[in-house]
């Protein structure tokens, strides 16, 4: 069980996924090559042992970085897993490394910075530690 969120291209104006027009087709991040060694400029800690899947590693979360064999990268899906608003951040600094935009795939929204963006991330741990008591 993991909190999603999808990294691409996206219209600046756009909110949530419903605002963008249907027929968007978003460029893509970059090639694959440039898409990693950005990655890896910006975050020390990255594992691309496997250059399709990276792995980071914080204090008490965990990030997977579906990046594809495809060339040229169209997004990067995150699997997050974890706790701790540390986290966020890092999603950030990800982003930041890549460009487009991060869309939390459980609310629909773009991320945007402000405290209010963290209902996907606080509503996943309540539902993971909800799901984890009752069995």
């Amino acid at each position: 069980m993991s909190w999603d969120v999808l990294i691409f291209h996206a219209p600046a104006d756009a909110g949530s996924v419903d605002q963008m027009p249907e027929d968007f087709d978003p460029p893509p991040l970059g090639t694959g090559p440039d898409v990693r060694r950005r990655l890896r400029d910006n975050l020390q800690d990255l594992d691309l042992s496997d250059p399709e899947w990276g792995h980071l590693v914080g204090p008490t979360w965990h990030i997977e970085l579906n990046i594809g064999s495809h060339d040229p990268v169209d997004s990067i899906m995150l699997y997050v897993r974890g706790g701790g608003d540390d986290v966020l951040a890092v999603v950030a600094r990800i982003v930041a490394s890549v460009g487009g935009r991060a869309l939390d795939v459980s609310t629909g929204e773009f991320l945007t910075g402000e405290p209010t963006q963290t209902v996907g991330w606080h509503g996943f741990q309540q539902y993971r530690d909800q799901i984890l008591r009752g069995s």
